[in-house]
């Protein structure tokens, strides 16, 4: 059943209310839609499969108990539990459990090494950063070594960026926290692979292969082995010379690792290891490189024999690779080899991305779609860090997910909770009004100027002072329609007219609260923000503050966003999209 039609029933209804209301209650109403949802969906499994639906629900019942929280106060919420849901009163068990990740089959700490392989066709995304968190972390518990490796072998299908190669490495440093151990290019140990392949022609576990590819896909079909495959190691050696001599054209030829014809797997049969490439049409970018080779290693002959020659110990890869994992044991017992352990995960779909892939963001950014790897609306690396998430939370996001077999689909409220958690405790309070209106302030004992904390839980970060003697106000204009209103941290006001008449620092009765500016403590500004995939730019008006380029504040009603300049600022986190 699809969100579209699926309808929670009441006791579905009633648990996310109150399991949103204890959130709220346990952080002093500062709920946070991501821990609301992890709760849920750990006690209904059910629900996992209507996961955007959820959310919906999740947010308007975190906002609505948080909302409570601030009008009622704290004990409200306790109220209603008490009466509805009070086993949710009691303290929640801290269950015993392994903190972080698993352990490691067969590890020995100081010998274990790792390694995370990006193809550098284009910067890192959101999903290649599980495999640097993951392979990273377990570094730090086996105090092992880590690799970076560049798989740039494929010039033409996933041709390589040459401004990648700095910018994976910049990028690893930021969200590892320390840079790796060892980098290595696949492009520069051409000379490793092809002795590895003149070795398994001499030891007849592999052959040159001039059937066409449509005939040997017949021969795997069929489960036969073709007139190629029992030719001599001579022949093998002489056609190996002439391939390298660019004797023959792409396609021509293929070295392929000889297996069992027979085996169930298909892909596994006669598997191939080194093809031709056009690299005159298709040069490498890499100088050092161009069309300097013409025989290049597939992916899976390329890595099996790279994680060998590094002493690679452990691989910890999607399950979609476990095919890789059963060619390149084949090869590995071939040569005699003791292949590394190994461990999957599944895949983790983000609810508000659709499919994106490397390969096809990079030819959107060519065509003008995207505005450059940092484009907000992409789940690159780069445009999570210009929006101002942070590696903290990034971490924090795949290290809670782990490492599991089952595909999950999470919203990006649950990287969003762990950002909020990251920045919260640094970002200074700013206010950001949109479609403002002006008001003349009037009446008796108004003070002159008003000190407001920069983090109402941090002293040391000082005030800010807004002064009041202008006599006039801005409200957002979508609080203008109501009579009475409170000003945020300040007073009683009745509006009416152009007129915003004091009545008064006490709070007189349970009146909207709303945020403001003075007239001349701020100036004009622009906020920009995404949803549904599209950017949103608002001019308003910001109110004064020193704050460095890249800071995140907390602005009063938005959420938090990052400087961009002086005068623009980013928000942090997606606005929900409509229905949400």
């Amino acid at each position: 059943m699809s969100d579209m039609t699926w309808e929670p029933d009441e006791t579905t209804r009633n648990l996310i209310r109150h399991v949103a209301l204890q959130n709220s209650l346990e952080y002093e109403g500062k709920g946070a839609i991501g821990s609301v949802i992890g709760r849920i969906m750990g006690m209904r499994a059910d629900l996992r499969a209507h996961g955007k639906a959820v959310t919906g629900l999740v947010a308007q019942e975190v906002q609505a108990a948080n909302k409570l929280a601030e009008t009622g106060g704290l004990d409200s919420i306790r109220s209603v539990l008490e009466k509805e849901a009070p086993h949710l009163l009691e303290k929640r068990e801290t269950k015993e459990r392994r903190e972080g990740l698993p352990e490691l089959n067969n590890a020995t700490k100081g010998k274990v090494v790792l390694r995370f392989a990006p193809n550098p066709n284009g910067p890192l995304s959101f999903g290649h950063a599980r495999g640097l968190v993951i392979n990273s972390t377990f570094r730090a518990m086996y105090d092992g070594e880590f690799i970076l490796r560049f798989d740039d072998t494929d010039t033409k299908v996933k041709p390589p960026m040459l401004e990648a190669y700095a910018q994976i490495q910049e990028e690893t440093e930021w969200l590892t926290g320390r840079k790796p151990d060892r980098v290595i290019i696949a492009s520069d140990r051409m000379d490793v692979y092809y002795q590895r392949a003149r070795e398994m022609l001499s030891q007849e576990f592999g052959y040159v292969c001039q059937c066409p590819a449509e005939v040997f896909k017949e021969h795997r079909v069929t489960k036969t082995e073709c007139p190629c495959r029992n030719r001599s190691t001579q022949s093998n050696i002489e056609l190996w010379e002439a391939m390298l001599d660019g004797q023959f054209q792409p396609g021509d030829v293929v070295v392929r690792v000889k297996t069992d014809m027979t085996l169930k797997n298909p892909a596994l049969r006669d598997w191939p290891a080194l093809r031709l490439q056009d690299t005159t049409s298709h040069p490498h970018p890499r100088q050092n490189i161009g069309s300097k080779y013409v025989v290049w290693p597939l992916l899976d002959f390329q890595s099996a024999v790279e994680d060998q020659a590094q002493g690679v110990t452990h691989i910890i890869r999607g399950k979609d690779l476990m095919d890789s994992t059963r060619k390149q044991t084949l090869l590995y017992q071939h040569f005699g080899w003791t292949y590394p352990e190994t461990m999957y995960w599944g895949r983790v779909k983000v609810h508000e991305w659709g499919g994106f892939s490397t390969s096809q963001m990079r030819k959107d950014i060519e065509t003008g779609t995207y505005g450059g790897w940092d484009d907000p609306r992409l789940p690159t690396l780069g445009a999570l860090r210009e929006r101002g998430i942070t590696s903290e939370a990034l971490r924090g996001f795949w290290l809670e997910l782990g490492i599991t077999q089952k595909d999950i689909s999470v919203p990006l409220a649950t990287l969003y909770a762990h950002n909020t958690k990251s920045v919260d405790d640094t970002a200074p309070r700013l206010s950001f009004l949109r479609n403002s209106n002006v008001f003349e302030l009037q009446g008796e004992d108004i003070p002159g100027n008003l000190e407001l904390a920069t983090h109402p839980n941090h002293p040391s970060m000082g005030t800010r002072t807004w002064n009041l003697e202008t006599g006039t106000i801005l409200l957002e204009e979508s609080d203008c329609h109501q009579n009475k209103v409170r000003l945020k941290e300040f007073a009683d006001i009745a509006l009416h007219g152009g007129i915003a008449r004091f009545q008064g620092l006490q709070r007189s009765d349970k009146r909207p609260i709303v945020h403001w500016l003075p007239d001349g403590c701020g100036g004009p500004a622009t906020l920009i923000e995404t949803a549904n995939g599209v950017i949103h730019r608002t001019d308003g008006y910001l109110e004064h503050h020193e704050h460095p380029i890249g800071t995140i504040v907390q602005l009063e009603r938005i959420g938090y966003a990052k400087i961009l300049d002086d005068k623009t600022l980013i928000v942090c986190h997606e606005a929900k999209s409509e229905g949400a």
